[in-house]
């Protein structure tokens, strides 16, 4: 057998899980973890005689290693080593060894817990942090836990970039062990950055072209998608052509999930003699799977992901930047047998700015199969479960909030649990809304054409970007529409999906009923079962915009037959996060007499009053609603006062405390109430703080701040309101005495003392004080403050003077009055007896006689 890096750590590994019941393994690409470890395993005292399952993030590296491990132990696939993907299962009763894909994992837990005679669990290539292997991992732990206490559950985790220290800290401190790998050298050549809107296509296909003709070796192209394989694999078959270098030297194989097992094991299979092959792969090829022959390696730095939208309930496909650790991995994908060359298409700086790791999907997908799941497990609360990275609050909220929608689940306070519907839902391989779909189907008796939507609508469309009318997708699943060559191996596996769906669906004992819809309003009818959140109307007899029942716009393109279509049961969106008008890619017209029929479910009816803003009145109606989408409305003649209250206070709410009658001595008699409370609780403060008690004294002054007030509106001014229902009529209202009400006897008689509206100057008159300000501001002529030898106080707090000029100009702000005749006044009487020397500007200010006018002639 050909010695790989892992061979050298095997005995470490082997005495750690001798010593504990978890351990890590970090081992880079191409160390041979994959296919070496589990045979390590296989024979050691601890395992007793039961299985191992090891699980792989894709069905083509789970077959691949069980292959692999079978041809060591030169036996067939099925015997001692085998495994279980979707639609393929290769286990027999001698297997000791099964690969599994992740969500496997999850099902065989749900069905047995403790995992009974399986003594190993191994995670490759854990570091991807798929949601299912994250919950894989949680489940697996607490089950472990709770039922394997006399025969306890080894785990081991194992990845090429992983924080091993972080995953060793989740098992309880296991020992973590690192391979360091081969060390065959690979260059690494940087391009330029791509310039915005610039398509990569055209620069893959050129680096390509030059790899070839500079080097040697077959050539692994990783690019984001399916659309740019295509095109890739277009323009390099253009340019082989042009050039005169024929199929026969050089192959051009494209590899990503949706091509048939056959077809991806055929791309990563060794090129025949005399061959080279160029392999255009998707991040399927990053990890766990080995491309003989390859010693190039062209990397685009572009990845597709899932993206869960929180705004909108939908799941996007973005293009993003790769992370600095897939970088890596990508390119020692060159380095496996001998010293390669990677092609990076950004730049140097470019890489230092990348992330240095992929964020979890569970931070970023759609939650609601993980809440169905754990609801199933028993599980209310995500954080009773060990993670490295914990469901969000509001995300999985979300989660439980479309399962509760759906019928699927139900709750008393915080916990939660599922119906019956939800136990049948959790029983289907689908999202739960498809799931959902297909026992509806079952009721309605639609389980054929519920099968076949659901199988669709779990895989990509495909038909790409043509009409949105989905009964174009059943067409082609039937075959009424030509297939192309390519499509094969999709519509096989969609056939396979359908006949699991009705397999499944037929178990779970459904009641039925004869259905009567016709196939145009069976397909709505399902659709809207699924997506009830996404029902979309017209806003306008003519147009393309429609309006969708979770409040959000979409627009339908302007050449598709579905355009004419006032009601659309709507499956797929599309658009970028943030947009506020999304695209419309598959839908079905639907007749809205189903409301009164199969989607009578999602109706409800609620008494509405809101206030109208372009009539500026109160409005009181009752509504047949889908979500936001009002199907009729007819007026009531009587208007519940909870429901008057609650619309005119959202309403002075909205529009702010500017919309009541508030006079000028109103707002200053507001300010001086301010002022009284604020002083009073400054006092409490201050007592508070030199007593014994740490309880703080409360004032009996209101708090008239607008906040205060908006937040009170129920309290102070609801009586008042309930003659209200136009905009005029707020004009009508006494505010003035609502407001002073709100003081009990005896305030209204300490307000005068306690913040007086005057003060009485030297002069003999009266000037206002201003509360609007901290402190209160006393503006006034200078001349009429001779003779104060003190500065004006309300209480305890002097008054900021803005102490005038004759022609009532500011000449200075102090509060220390006493500070100003014996500094400042020098200054300005000197400035005042030029500019008013008719004026008296005495030496002695605090001995002068007070006044407002000219000096006396003699």
């Amino acid at each position: 057998m050909t010695a790989l890096p892992i061979d050298e750590i095997l005995p470490a590994l082997k005495q750690a899980l001798t010593l504990h019941t978890e351990a890590v393994l970090e081992a880079p690409p191409g160390a041979g973890k994959t296919t070496r470890v589990p045979l390590a395993l296989l024979h050691e005292p601890w395992l007793a005689g039961q299985k191992i399952l090891m699980l792989e993030p894709r069905r083509l590296a789970a077959r691949a290693a069980a292959e692999r491990m079978a041809q060591s132990l030169q036996e067939k696939v099925g015997q001692r080593v085998g495994y279980r993907i979707r639609f393929d299962t290769r286990v027999g009763p001698e297997t000791r060894i099964e690969v599994v894909t992740e969500g496997i994992l999850t099902r065989m837990l749900q069905s047995d817990p403790s995992l009974e005679g399986v003594g190993l669990v191994i995670f490759d290539e854990f570091h991807e942090r798929s949601l299912d292997a994250d919950l894989g991992l949680a489940l697996t732990l607490q089950g472990r836990a709770l039922l394997r206490d006399d025969n306890p559950l080894r785990l081991l985790l194992m990845s090429a970039t992983l924080n091993g220290d972080a995953s060793a800290r989740l098992l309880g401190g296991a020992p973590l062990i690192r391979s360091q790998g081969r060390s065959w050298p690979v260059d690494i050549h940087y391009g330029a950055g791509a310039q915005p809107g610039e398509r990569i296509e055209p620069r893959v296909a050129a680096t390509v072209m030059e790899a070839l003709y500079e080097e040697s070796g077959s050539v692994l192209v990783f690019l984001p998608g399916q659309r740019e394989i295509r095109e890739t694999h277009r323009l390099l078959r253009d340019q082989l052509h042009s050039f005169n270098a024929g199929s026969d030297s050089i192959l051009l194989s494209p590899l990503y999930g949706d091509l048939s097992l056959d077809a991806q094991r055929s791309a990563i299979a060794p090129a025949a003699p005399g061959q080279r092959k160029v392999v255009l792969a998707t991040a399927i090829a990053e990890t766990s799977l080995t491309i003989e022959g390859v010693r190039v390696v062209v990397d685009s730095g572009l990845s597709r992901q899932a993206v869960f939208d929180a705004a909108t309930g939908m799941s996007r496909l973005q293009t993003r930047r790769l992370s600095r650790a897939s970088s890596v991995q990508r390119a020692g994908r060159a380095g496996r047998t001998e010293p390669g060359l990677c092609y990076r298409l950004w730049s140097e700086s470019q890489q230092q700015a990348l992330s240095p790791h992929s964020e979890p999907e569970i931070r970023q997908a759609d939650l609601a199969p993980l809440a169905l799941q754990l609801l199933q497990w028993g599980i209310t609360d995500p954080n009773e479960l060990a993670w490295l990275d914990a469901p969000a609050p509001g995300p999985y909220q979300q989660a439980l909030d479309l399962l509760h929608h759906l019928g699927g689940a139900r709750h008393e306070g915080p916990r939660w649990s599922l119906t019956p519907h939800g136990e049948r839902m959790a029983q289907l391989p689908a999202h739960p809304r498809l799931a959902h779909m297909l026992l509806e189907g079952c009721r309605l008796g639609l389980l054929e054409l519920a099968c076949d939507l659901a199988a669709l609508l779990s895989d990509r469309d495909p038909l790409g970007r043509a009409q949105a009318d989905i009964a174009l997708r059943l067409a082609w699943l039937h075959g009424d529409i030509k297939r192309q060559p390519q499509e094969r191996a999709q519509w096989q596996r969609l056939r396979q999906q359908v006949e699991q769906f009705r397999t499944l669906c037929r178990k779970l004992d459904v009641p039925q009923s004869a259905s009567k819809l016709s196939r145009d309003n069976a397909i709505a009818v399902l659709i809207a079962c699924a997506y009830p959140d996404r029902i979309a109307v017209r806003r306008q007899p003519q147009g393309l915009d429609y309006q969708l029942s979770n409040g959000r716009s979409a627009r339908m393109n302007p050449d598709d037959p579905l355009r004419n279509a006032p009601w659309l049961a709507t499956a797929q969106l599309s658009g970028r996060s943030g947009d506020s008008v999304d695209r419309i890619q598959l839908a079905a017209a639907l007749d809205p007499a189903l409301f009164d029929g199969p989607l009578a479910a999602l109706v409800q009816t609620r008494d509405q009053i809101h206030w109208q803003d372009s009539e500026n009145r109160l409005i009181a109606e009752r509504q047949q609603k889908i979500g936001n989408l009002v199907l009729a409305r007819e007026a009531l003649n009587r208007i519940e006062p909870e429901a008057r209250a609650g619309a005119l206070c959202a309403l002075i709410r909205k529009r702010g405390l500017g919309l009541l009658p508030w006079t000028q001595n109103l707002q200053r008699w507001r300010t001086r109430v301010t002022f009284v409370r604020r002083q009073a609780l400054l006092q409490n403060a201050n007592a508070g703080s030199d007593a014994v008690s740490d309880t703080t004294p409360e004032t009996d002054w209101p708090d008239l701040s607008d906040q205060a007030l908006l937040d009170t509106l129920e309290t102070w001014l609801l009586p008042w309101l309930d003659r209200v229902s136009h905009i005029n009529h707020f004009a009508a209202l006494d505010l003035s005495a609502i407001l002073h009400n709100r003081l009990p006897w005896p305030l209204p008689q300490q307000l005068d003392a306690l913040a007086p509206e005057h003060y009485q100057l030297p002069s003999g008159n009266r000037a206002r004080i201003d509360y609007e300000q901290d402190p209160p501001v006393l503006a006034v002529k200078l001349q009429e403050l001779f003779g104060c030898s003190q500065t004006p106080r309300i209480g305890r707090v002097a008054l900021k003077l803005h102490l005038l000029s004759p022609a009532q100009r500011p000449l200075q702000v102090t509060q220390d009055l006493v500070s100003f005749w014996n500094n400042s006044y020098r200054d300005v009487q000197k400035d005042m007896k030029g500019r008013y020397p008719k004026h008296h500007w005495p030496d002695d200010p605090m001995a002068a006689t007070p006044g407002t006018g000219i000096k006396r002639r003699k």
